[in-house]
């Protein structure tokens, strides 16, 4: 029997992050021929990530161009996928998350009657406009798809809730707490090489989202310098996204303080042992809310709604949206107040075990008759193994 060819697709780093554990789980099957697809969205972003899980693209349409519209991207992504499936005839499509990639790879797979299979699904705001364009991208996705691959047991309801049979859901626990486990078993721990003061207390800051570019962006560095000003001991570390859009605003915000450092967005690994030595994240990132759990890393969300309540609901994450004084607020709260930070630093990840990627295997094998096994869902209320031990209190 020859391996079964499945298309995977990715295209940011984000989905090169969650979806490398899959592929190098399907490598590992003999019955399974992975065809990675890099539509290269995200360019230099992408490259370092699919580096350091030694993964190589088998098809690179490099859609990447300067300012690029939506429109663009969306056309050429569709385009160059369409062709690629022409031409492998894959089994099935399987896409990760909620960028154009996902949305684009579904479509072009729907186009020739190709099953898909979603990573990340049935995440949902119930607002079309935040985030932007994710919400709709992942949203139309799931209407497409054959396989939902959800996170959490609140992404299942979600899917159900809009009439997705219970028999294509599978509780799988989100891919990057498999990625974030690989990274942080390396040795040795990778250096950020950032200039923060050994008794600092570093705040980490990521910001990029297109419903926080302009105004909003600039009301989050209104909120750092303020922190900076207020809080002696405090550092600022801001990874600055490479979109010209979000860089004008925060250098011409920030690059006058001594103790905001503005670089350029680090390897994975190394931005990794920023979220670990962190002592609070200011973030939009997605992502970042989902990973800072696993190191007791407390979380403010710069955004008025997040797709990933659980770690609302565990207490480790709070929406604070992009208004100054309530920034500075909530943070200066937790630099002031240690139970209110101990509260927060809990070091608890409701969104993953590491073991996602196995159970997408696990289900793929069943669904193509492989084996008649299906995998036992994720539990968020079961202990994990091997969890950091929460942090000190400075």
């Amino acid at each position: 029997m020859r391996p079964i060819p499945l298309l995977v697709v990715v295209g940011t780093r984000p989905d090169a992050v969650k979806m490398a554990p899959v592929i190098l789980e399907l490598r590992a099957d003999p019955a399974f021929a992975p065809i990675l697809v890099a539509t290269a969205q995200h360019r230099e972003m992408l490259d370092q990530v699919l580096r350091l899980f030694h993964l190589t693209p088998d098809v690179d349409l490099n859609v990447m161009r300067p300012r690029q519209t939506l429109t663009e991207v969306t056309a050429r992504t569709l385009e160059g996928l369409d062709a690629c499936i022409r031409r492998v005839r894959p089994e099935m499509v399987v896409v990760q998350g909620d960028a154009a990639p996902s949305f684009c790879g579904a479509l072009a797979a729907f186009y020739h009657r190709v099953p898909v299979a979603h990573v990340e699904a049935g995440l949902r705001t119930r607002n079309k406009y935040h985030p932007f364009p994710e919400e709709m991208y992942r949203r139309m996705a799931g209407v497409l798809a054959d396989l939902h691959f959800a996170p959490t047991p609140i992404a299942r309801q979600n899917l159900l809730r809009e009439g997705v049979e219970a028999d294509r859901i599978h509780v799988t626990g989100n891919t990057v707490i498999d990625a974030l486990r690989w990274i942080t078993a390396q040795d040795p721990s990778p250096d950020p090489g950032v200039p923060v003061r050994p008794d600092a207390r570093m705040i980490l800051v990521t910001a990029h989202r297109r419903e926080n570019w302009g105004d909003p962006l600039r009301r989050i560095c209104v909120a750092v310098r303020a922190l900076v000003e207020r809080f002696e001991d405090v550092e600022v570390v801001f990874p600055v996204h490479r979109n010209p859009v979000v860089r004008e605003v925060a250098f011409r915000e920030l690059r006058d303080l001594a103790r905001v450092h503005l670089l350029d967005p680090p390897d994975y690994g190394p931005f990794v042992a920023l979220e670990r030595r962190a002592y609070l994240i200011l973030t939009d990132s997605g992502g970042v809310q989902e990973e800072a759990p696993t190191f007791g890393t407390p979380v403010l969300v710069l955004r008025e709604t997040t797709e990933r309540p659980e770690g609302i609901a565990a207490g480790v994450a709070k929406l604070v949206g992009t208004d100054p004084d309530r920034i500075v607020e909530e943070a200066g709260r937790l630099l002031r107040d240690p139970e209110a930070y101990a509260r927060m630093a809990n070091a608890t990840n409701p969104y993953g075990d590491g073991r996602a990627a196995v159970r997408i295997r696990q289900i793929l094998r069943v669904h193509f008759g492989l084996s008649d096994r299906l995998p036992e869902p994720f539990d968020p209320a079961l202990p994990l193994l091997g969890e950091p031990a929460a942090r000190e209190v400075r």
